[in-house]
């Protein structure tokens, strides 16, 4: 084997916080035997000050509550969960073998541990929409950590070979996201595997991304803007694997060193214009890079105060002073302190308690609301679905005015208690942070009709964030309107987004279940730390043009929020108090339910009362197998509107694509009856002219000269699977002498 191979491969591994005994055998040998087994829970070396463990000793105060956190994150399926998650997850399960290793621990079921972080990469799920190789460096490394043999990611570690474009829909310049890309390095090494492969694309992008001052981030020196100090850590870690960790050395000490605020941790870079708060992760970063370069903060003590300071009574760490444990902030704690040489440090800094989470009041009730539901198609249908599915506020995506109101007219006239609301998608929006790049999807808006928040800043000028704050929140927050976090794969973006929302006002939500995506915090885990810091809802983003040929989505998750009434203002306010909780229940969750809340006391009091909005086998909130309309010319938003007369539109229920169109009928139609008669009713059932898919599919019964006064019409239909009857009847009037109809 190559002299300079291994050298390498000694190298890469100390720099990742292994040892050379940690590497398999020989480098060239696909699953080749390792000496893992003995040496997969050594701690990385660790600052001149730290004490040697000693294996026989009993452990420490402080260690036995930081396990007893750890394991009340354990689940019966092997791994570790975010908290109050009954689901296990790769993210924290990797972070809490991470955290045994500090201590110098095994996990109490170590193969149970590496079967699941083996098996369960979050695209098992659903297929990712842009690769995350930072997951199977979670993977690969959790493996070794735990004595696993990890070979068989040998071969698609291979295939990176450049740099994949992040899709230009979300970052204007298609430039890829340094955490994902720069993980091919490190993966690489842990392999064994050449990084000769790797110079003609990636080292001139690595290099590319590198500042004057040392520092690294996301887009190219030429585009401008500082580094960031999760982006520098990445980078640090690249060019040590090229032997090239002292290029620009002091010039990156002192920019690292310049990131540590007055409170002994972190921001993300020295004097931000935004977000310039401590975090976890910044100041672990800071920490880890410095040590890399032989340094240290230029206020040790203060950063271990400050790292003290995120110690919870429960055992964990939270990402800032006050915040709720969470096993990444954990593990960046511990492996800071470690690296300062601060862990004995905690037998003598108890944690600190965190104020009594305040009892919800009893005259509380959970109510429903849809965020982009339908806002368009039919707004008949869309008072059934509320109805049907017990829908207290819905928010409308990009709806007319006048599709609001006709919608709020139609459920007032028939009595049904939903309430209609602003929910839009301002398409065509972009945010300009200097260093990380130019992203859309950053504006999706909430907010009572019938108000003025301001114009939608979509435009081919991209704007900063504070411009967007003046700008875009300023009005639409004046107008009782909100802003929700929709999504974004870029974690150093997202966290200064979120974090500067908690400092000064911003999203006041995150988006969880997706139309799209079964878990958003599935595909980007790091917003599970923000529980208990901004409420997470549930988010329709509607497509397609019907709301009927949506229904999977809108039966299948919803927001609830605990309230006094179903009004704006208890929404609001839930929001405020965070009395809020995201559920899915439907095929892509295996049926089974899922809850994001913003605390365990939320989520028990959503549980307990349960029978009051569980909607898939409740026999007062279940999705309608059929929708029955009159349609009459004065109707503008309603297909099969006729000049004249009244038509009577049947669908039936179907499975339908996420891009809201009818795929695979649940029921079909028995017969349909008008004033008792029956009716013999045409099919109408376009296609799309690119592909098979049907449109549209409805049964059209037309009545050319219905005379004035009441009249019925009766449908009914038979689910296919079960046989099960149903029917609805609507009440209609005969036509007018004088529509106002088409012009």
């Amino acid at each position: 084997m190559n002299t300079a191979r291994i050298d390498l491969l000694a190298l890469s591994l100390a720099c990742l916080g292994l040892h050379a005994a940690d590497a398999p055998s020989r480098v060239d040998e696909p699953g080749g035997p390792s000496a893992l087994a003995a040496r997969a829970f050594d701690p990385p070396a660790a600052h001149p000050q730290a004490a040697a463990a000693d294996p026989a000793a009993p452990a420490p105060a402080w260690q036995a509550r930081i396990r007893a956190y750890l394991e009340g994150l354990s689940r019966p399926d092997g791994g570790y969960a975010w908290e109050g998650q009954s689901r296990s997850h790769l993210t924290p399960s990797f972070s809490v073998v991470a955290c045994y290793r500090v201590l110098n621990q095994a996990p109490p079921k170590p193969r149970e541990l590496a079967q699941f972080i083996r098996t369960r990469h979050p695209a098992r799920l659903k297929k990712l929409e842009q690769e995350h190789p930072e997951f199977e460096f979670q993977q690969i490394q959790g493996l070794l950590w735990l004595g696993e043999d990890a070979a068989e990611l040998r071969e698609p570690i291979r295939l990176w070979t450049k740099p994949i474009p992040y899709l230009r829909q979300y970052e204007r310049h298609g430039h890829p996201v340094l955490r994902h890309q720069l993980a091919a390095f490190a993966c690489r090494a842990l392999l064994g595997l050449p990084l000769e492969d790797l110079a003609a694309d990636f080292v001139p992008y690595l290099e590319s991304r590198r500042r004057a001052n040392g520092s690294f981030n996301n887009t190219p020196v030429a585009d401008g803007g500082d580094g960031h100090v999760l982006n520098t850590l990445w980078g640090l870690e690249a060019m040590d694997l090229l032997r090239r960790a002292g290029e620009r050395r002091a010039e990156t000490v002192a920019w690292l060193q310049a990131c540590q605020l007055p409170n002994g941790g972190f921001t993300w870079q020295p004097q931000p214009e935004f977000a310039g708060v401590d975090s976890a992760a910044y100041t672990w970063a800071a920490v880890m890079a410095l040590r890399r370069l032989g340094a240290e903060p230029a206020r040790r003590d203060a950063c271990l105060e400050h790292l003290q300071s995120l110690w919870n009574e429960d055992g964990g760490f939270g990402d800032s002073h006050g915040c709720p444990s969470n096993p990444m902030a954990t593990r960046y704690a511990l492996e800071a302190l470690q690296a300062l040489g601060g862990l004995a440090s905690l037998n003598s800094h108890p944690p600190r308690p965190r104020p009594p989470v305040p009892a919800l009041p009893p005259t509380l009730k959970v109510y429903t609301i849809q965020i982009e539901a339908h806002g368009q198609g039919s707004p008949a249908e869309a008072v059934d679905l509320a109805r049907a599915l017990r829908i207290h506020l819905w928010g409308a995506k990009n709806a007319r005015p006048d599709w609001l109101a006709r919608a709020q007219s139609i459920a007032d006239r028939q009595n049904v208690p939903a309430r209609f609301f602003i929910a839009n998608e301002e398409y065509g929006a972009w945010i300009d942070v200097p260093g990380l790049g130019t992203y859309s999807h950053i504006s999706d808006v909430v907010a009572p009709p019938g108000v003025g928040f301001g114009p939608s800043l979509a435009g081919p000028e991209a704007i900063a964030w504070p411009e967007f704050r003046r700008r875009r929140l300023g009005p639409l927050e004046a107008a009782g309107g909100r802003l929700i976090w929709q999504f974004g794969e870029n974690e150093e973006l997202v966290r200064l987004f979120l974090d500067d929302s908690i400092e000064h006002g911003g999203y006041a939500a995150i988006s969880t279940y997706h139309f799209g995506n079964p878990d958003f915090c599935n595909s980007e885990p790091f917003l599970a730390c923000y529980r208990g810091r901004i409420p997470f809802v549930a988010l329709q983003d509607a497509h397609g043009v019907e709301p009927w040929w949506f229904a999977d989505m809108t039966a299948g998750f919803r927001t609830l929020f605990l309230a006094e009434a179903p009004t704006w203002e208890g929404w609001l306010n839930a929001l405020r108090h965070q009395w809020v909780a995201a559920v899915r229940h439907d095929a892509a969750s295996g049926f089974e339910t899922w809850i994001h809340s913003s605390s365990n006391p939320v989520r028990e009091f959503v549980l307990e009362r349960e029978p009051a909005w569980r909607w898939w086998d409740h026999p007062a909130i279940q999705r309608p197998m059929v929708s029955i309309v009159a349609v009459r010319p004065e109707d503008p938003f309603e297909a099969a509107r006729p000049e004249s007369g009244v038509t009577i539109r049947v669908r039936c229920a179907w499975q339908n694509t996420t891009q809201g169109l009818p795929k695979t009928p649940i029921a079909e139609l028995v017969r349909l009856t008008v004033n008792g008669a029956e009716a013999a009713p045409t099919i109408v059932a376009p296609r799309s002219p690119r592909a098979a898919a049907y449109t549209d599919y409805y049964h059209a019964c037309h009545l050319a000269a219905p005379a004035p006064g009441p009249h019925s019409a009766t449908a009914v239909v038979r689910e296919i699977q079960s046989g099960r009857i149903s029917s609805r009847t609507i009440q209609f009037e005969g036509a007018s002498p004088n529509p106002s109809g088409r012009p």
